[in-house]
């Protein structure tokens, strides 16, 4: 069964002193694109998220978010007292020199650049940290894909009540593509008898046959009926059988929009031109819900 592309998933867990929380959000795209928000404590999990993200999703912009609380007594950050003391210096200066009273919140400027830095953590802690990170967003990644597939499931019904419209659409054109050389030939006979009858002169059947022959094999949709009708059936197969069907079911799309076109050309008969007009705007719906699918 087919995935929409957008979809949210999010997960939160606890492990060795630390708080951990994934958030991860999908929307459509044509290709594979990651945008991966780390706090410093975990930048060096970048490739590690990217690669795990790569091996679960397949299409579409994907925006992960970590965030880590620190729950112990170890520091995950270091104060640079030099930065620090020079900044309160500045301050007190500048204070001297403009005569105004200053009073130094030493916590406001810890969030000044440079005064914290991220503690290199250990290879145990650094393993401790993957692990722990690894797992949750597996979990987020799973929720994200139970909503992303719950999506895909609407999406399978929309798209087989159009295709299901443009089959029976097909079905009044096949019935009628008959028809129409015959109404042809009785519309002509009847317009060149008139403009015959003045002169007296007996129409030529073997001229008026040979003209409807042209005329049917000018206007033969055959072909095309059957093309757009097997192209209807690759679609509904692809739609039930490939979870990550977006791109093919895309070019089918394409495919049968090249056919209806193709029909509408040919066609030189205004219920057939009306029911392709109909079948056009299916057509069109469904190439935009294509584009959600992963």
């Amino acid at each position: 069964m087919i995935n929409s592309m957008t979809g949210y998933g999010g997960a939160q867990g606890e492990a060795d002193g630390m708080v951990y929380s994934v958030e991860i959000r999908t929307v459509n795209s044509r290709y594979f694109k990651t945008n991966i928000r780390l706090s410093e404590a975990a930048s060096f999990l970048e490739e590690d998220i990217e690669k795990l993200l790569r091996g679960t999703l397949s299409r579409g912009t994907i925006s992960y978010t970590l965030h880590l609380k620190n729950i112990s007594a170890e520091m995950l950050f270091d104060i640079d007292e030099s930065i620090l003391l020079a900044y309160i210096e500045k301050i007190k200066q500048a204070a001297l020199s403009s005569g105004i009273e200053c009073h130094v919140d030493v916590g406001n400027l810890l969030n000044l650049p440079g005064t914290l830095s991220p503690i290199s953590p250990s290879e145990e802690k650094v393993e401790q940290i993957r692990q722990a990170v690894i797992k949750i967003s597996q979990e987020a990644i799973e929720r994200l894909k139970q909503m992303r597939a719950t999506e895909g499931t609407a999406l399978v019904a929309d798209l087989n009540g159009h295709c299901e419209v443009i089959k029976q659409d097909l079905d009044k054109i096949r019935e009628r593509s008959d028809v129409v050389p015959q109404e042809y030939a009785k519309k002509l006979r009847k317009r060149i008898d008139s403009l015959l009858a003045s002169a007296k002169l007996k129409l030529d059947e073997e001229t008026l046959v040979r003209e409807v022959a042209v005329f049917a094999d000018r206007a033969d949709i055959s072909e095309e009926i059957a093309r757009l009708d097997s192209h209807l059936q690759q679609f509904t197969e692809s739609c039930q059988s490939d979870a990550a069907a977006g791109r093919r079911l895309d070019f089918i799309t394409q495919e049968m929009l090249r056919e209806t076109n193709t029909i509408a050309s040919k066609a030189s008969d205004s219920e057939i031109t009306r029911c392709m007009v109909d079948i056009k705007c299916r057509i069109d719906r469904i190439k935009e819900q294509v584009q959600n699918i992963e």
